[in-house]
């Protein structure tokens, strides 16, 4: 099988390097601390080592890259560090790419399209005017235009917030949810929780960026993973309740005027508040045409809630 570089050791870089270790590829992750994968080692065909190293030093990304079928890019830095962070580890990925012919599948993400997108294709402009949002547009632009230069291979995936295994930290479907549904208590999300949003299952989600990377058709044009139809948070939180076997939590959105008094001292809830509109209005995408370019579908919900919650039994700490 064929040697894979996976940038980031967070959800989806270990769930993509899971997966491509499994259908016994050799996978090389990167990270700056290298170490060891987020949760236990599986075993599997496929060699699975890491790697300490800077990201965005195009020298040694390009070395690490040699010989690859395919670089993805899955880092993803702290919200507030995204203007001075991301352009140089986009750029090192893009040279990295163009040196070495591997094929890059960047995990991306809907921000670029802006509040007020309607229902969000792969056609849909990039019209975002938040800091971040921009910053995103502005990565693809690059891709797109070095891809029709004919200089790269590059695709994007795009996905909305994420739920399942693995699906830790920040995520709005992740232990903020999960813990008051397998344990009691309050659920504190951002914005109207009766506001249609699209969820993304975080395994349909790698599944696409590993066929995007084989896909010639995929290369150039961004790509968005296989999603479900929309859910509210509480319409989400009643689904998990029930394969729980437990009690819808209680839901007490997070006022704004709290988000934005935090912020004021905190960088990252800054940020967060910028991205608020996401859950005051319909947030959905369409992933129709995932089908027909990768042959993948979403995986039904009943089956994303019984396996989001089992894992999360298995992982949630006190």
């Amino acid at each position: 099988m064929s040697r894979h570089v996976v940038i980031g050791k967070g959800p989806v870089g270990t769930s993509l390097a899971r997966l491509l270790a499994s259908q016994g590829h050799d996978v090389v992750v990167v990270s700056r601390s290298g170490g060891t994968d987020r949760g236990t080692r599986p075993t599997v065909p496929g060699a699975w080592t890491h790697v300490a190293a800077d990201a965005s030093d195009t020298a040694a990304l390009t070395g690490l890259t040699a010989g690859a079928a395919a670089l993805y890019q899955c880092a993803n830095p702290r919200y507030d560090q995204w203007p001075a962070v991301w352009p140089g580890l986009h750029r090192a990925a893009l040279d990295a790419a163009q040196a070495t012919g591997a094929v890059l599948v960047v995990a991306a993400n809907l921000y670029g399209y802006g509040a007020g997108s309607g229902v969000m294709r792969e056609d849909t402009p990039l019209a975002a005017t938040e800091t971040k949002g921009r910053v995103r547009a502005q990565m693809w632009r690059e891709s797109a235009a070095r891809t029709q230069a004919g200089d790269v291979r590059a695709t994007e995936v795009r996905a909305s917030d994420y739920l399942g295994p693995y699906a830790t930290g920040d995520s709005h479907a992740g232990d903020r949810l999960m813990r008051p549904v397998l344990r009691g208590g309050t659920c504190r999300p951002i914005g109207d929780p009766d506001q249609p949003h699209s969820w993304t299952y975080l395994p349909d989600m790698v599944a696409a960026m590993a066929a995007a990377a084989s896909t010639e058709a995929a290369w150039g044009r961004p790509v968005m993973a296989p999603t479900n139809a929309p859910l509210t948070f509480r319409e989400l939180a009643t689904r998990l309740a029930a394969a729980a076997g437990t009690t819808t939590p209680r839901l007490a959105p997070v006022p704004d005027v709290v988000l934005r008094t935090a912020g004021l001292v905190s960088p990252v809830l800054r940020e967060v508040r910028g991205m608020r509109y996401q859950f005051v209005e319909p947030f959905e995408m369409d992933s129709t045409a995932s089908h027909a370019l990768l042959g993948l579908d979403p995986t039904p919900w009943d089956r994303i809630t019984q396996q989001t919650v089992a894992w999360w039994r298995a992982h949630l700490t006190p």
